[in-house]
């Protein structure tokens, strides 16, 4: 089978790997869509993710679902065809999590991670015409849910999990520091939840005029010139640029509070704080998800459309195109998603 693998910085290829037999308590998916993350990304331009560095190649993809073609010895409550995604997120080890953090299993100590270069032999992911994957990490989809917008239930659960971090926000007025797919998708996940607004902030108007299609009310295009409304209650911070944290915080109001969604960088960073001191503003940080992706799917059958990220499709063979697409804002990309299905 034809598998999406990254050997370094600057050299992905798709590489003929040995079909998945499914092991007992294992299910094998025939992968259909997997979307683009940003963690993809830089692995494929850098050869590293965070702190996380290859060492040998790797076979991308998190964001996945597919059909299952074989069910190994023990497993139940599956069936050949059925249309399922992945819990990408595995803990590493007998760890119990102290009391303080029950529920939190985004906060395990070790977690292996499909896609990941974070243990040593990595963690291949799902970008692969087949996968082997074990069936208490499988979700089944509803009807209604086809497995092009399956695999957007991981990243929607993602936000799902950061508007959750700040609460009830139902009636709120919230702003979303940067609209690329994740802040999108943290508009339409607190829209889904009840906030009376949401303006969402980005340099490009592209991504702007998607989170618009995506449940936010107002825009603001930083790009422009435009500044972020003053004196904002609760700010979603989506971008990871530690350059734009002076103005968030700046933006937040005294007491108000700041979920940090993006990724901030690993090494030292120059970044105005000030404002975190004298306002007295709470800042969440907020990582992956516990099991909202349970509650992802249940919104996406609910009817929860995410499908205005969606702007580009690519067949497997063309994922290097894909990457550098995904990589450039300026072609008004959004979510990148790979047709991984061999058809």
């Amino acid at each position: 089978m034809r598998a999406v693998t990254v050997h370094g910085a600057e050299d992905l290829r798709i590489d003929t790997v040995a079909d998945p037999v499914a092991a007992p308590g294992e299910v094998v998916i025939a992968m259909e869509w997997g979307g683009i993350c940003g963690s993809d990304l830089s692995y494929w331009r850098h050869g590293a993710s965070g702190t996380a560095v290859l060492k040998h190649p790797l076979v991308l993809g998190h964001e996945v679902a597919g059909r299952i073609v074989e069910i190994g010895d023990g497993v139940d409550g599956f069936a050949l065809g059925q249309a399922v995604t992945v819990h990408p997120s595995e803990p590493v080890g007998d760890t119990t999590l102290p009391e303080r953090l029950a529920g939190r299993t985004n906060l395990y100590p070790q977690t292996r991670y499909f896609g990941s270069a974070a243990f040593d032999p990595h963690t291949d992911g799902g970008f692969s015409e087949r996968r082997a994957v074990k069936a208490w990490m499988v979700r089944a989809l509803p009807d209604a849910v086809d497995t092009l917008h399956g695999a957007l239930a991981e990243p929607l659960a993602v936000a799902l999990h950061a508007v959750g971090r700040a609460g009830d926000v139902s009636g709120r007025d919230i702003v979303v520091n940067g609209a690329g797919p994740i802040g999108c998708l943290v508009v339409a996940a607190a829209r889904y939840l009840g906030a009376r607004s949401v303006t969402a902030a980005d340099l490009q108007q592209a991504s702007l005029d998607i989170a618009t299609r995506m449940g936010a009310t107002a825009t603001v295009n930083v790009g422009a010139g435009e500044a972020l409304p003053a004196d904002s209650e609760l700010i979603f911070e989506t971008s990871g640029a530690a350059g734009a944290l002076g103005s968030v915080l700046h933006a937040a109001a005294r007491g108000g509070t700041v979920v940090q969604v993006g990724n901030l960088p690993g090494t030292p960073t120059p970044a105005v704080l000030g404002d975190l001191v004298t306002r007295e503003i709470t800042w969440v940080g907020s990582y992956r998800f516990a099991d909202e992706i349970d509650d992802a799917i249940a919104a996406l059958a609910a009817g929860l459309d995410v499908s205005p990220i969606i702007t580009h499709r690519f067949d497997l063979a063309d994922a290097d195109e894909a990457m550098r697409v995904a990589g450039d804002r300026g072609t008004g990309s959004s979510k990148v998603m790979l047709r991984l299905s061999a058809d």
